[in-house]
Order: C-alpha cells, then sequence, then structure tokens
C-alpha cells in the first residue's frame, strides 16, 4: 500500500536521500540544478509516495521557470526517483501521471523537462514539443522535452529556458 502525498519539509533529508540514491550526489552539477538555485519547488505539486513502513519510496519535484525573452511561465518536471527496491511497480509513473493531473488543475500550461523520449512520450512529452526551446549547457538538445497542458500552449514559445527569478531582456521578472 502507497500513500501519495504532497512533500512536507520534513520529507526533504529522506527525499533528498533518495535523489542521491537514484542519481549520485554529483547530480547537482547537472544544468538543471542551475535553473533550481534560489527558487523553491512547487509544494503543490512536490510529491513522495510513502510505503506501508512510512518510508519515502518514490518522489517527484517541479520548479518554476521563464522561456524566452517574454519571460513565458513554464513548470520544468524533475527530479522524480522510486527507490530500487520498488522499481518496476509503476510508481514513476503514477507520480509523473498524479503531479501532471495537479498542475493542470491548478492552471499551469507548459511542462518541459530533460529525460528520455521513449519513456516519457506516454504522458504526452516530445522532443517536437520542445524543439522552440533552447536550455543551458551542457545539455544533449534531443532530450529536451516538452509538453502543452492546454492546445495551443507552446505556440510561439521559444528560447531559452532560465530560472524563475533571472530577468529577461525584457526586464520582466
Amino acid at each position: 500500500m502507497l500513500r501519495i502525498q504532497s512533500e512536507t519539509p520534513k520529507d526533504g533529508a529522506e527525499v533528498e536521500t533518495l535523489f542521491d540514491l537514484a542519481f549520485a550526489p554529483g547530480r547537482t552539477a547537472l544544468s538543471s540544478y542551475r535553473l533550481r538555485d534560489g527558487v523553491p519547488p512547487e509544494t503543490a505539486l512536490s510529491l513522495v509516495a510513502r510505503d506501508e513502513y512510512d518510508a519515502v519510496a518514490g518522489a517527484i519535484r517541479y520548479w518554476r521557470v521563464r522561456v524566452g525573452v517574454a519571460g513565458s511561465p513554464a513548470l520544468l518536471l524533475g527530479p522524480v526517483a522510486v527507490h530500487p527496491t520498488r522499481q518496476g511497480e509503476g510508481l514513476g509513473a503514477l507520480l509523473i501521471a498524479d503531479s501532471l493531473e495537479r498542475a493542470a488543475a491548478l492552471g499551469w500550461t507548459r511542462v518541459i523537462l530533460v529525460g528520455d523520449e521513449p519513456y516519457y512520450r506516454r504522458f504526452g512529452f516530445t522532443r517536437d514539443a520542445g524543439r522552440a526551446l533552447e536550455y543551458p549547457p551542457p545539455t544533449n538538445p534531443d532530450r529536451l522535452l516538452a509538453r502543452a497542458l492546454v492546445p495551443g500552449a507552446l505556440d510561439g514559445v521559444a528560447g531559452i529556458v532560465r530560472r524563475w527569478t533571472d530577468e529577461g531582456e525584457t526586464g520582466q521578472a
């Protein structure tokens, strides 16, 4: 039996340990982490799955980002991780699907991630949808995926993905 619930501050250390286990401590050197610096995760979308022993079996986080000169708001999905002893049970898919539904219900219209298209395609993410986006290096552009949560939400959205708090060339925060 698993319980999916919003991540709370008391979950933080356990979630970070899971992310280190899944991705190795060097994960924070990735370009995605530069977009997260100084920006808190979206609490309504950052979820944990706890098992019958109350241990964190899986976790997912989202972060606000801006795209292009216009500073179009978007969500950055990730990281998402499942404890090695629980992999293959569909928990990662459950966390992704649940959180995307929550994001849409909260009024978010677009989501971006860096990942494997064959895996994330089943959730509606494609490289084609993210083709007009640029991601801070070093990132393989073929791994930059996007999904519109409402039809047309990615139309005309182009340019570099940047931190939520960074100002764009137009001076918008």
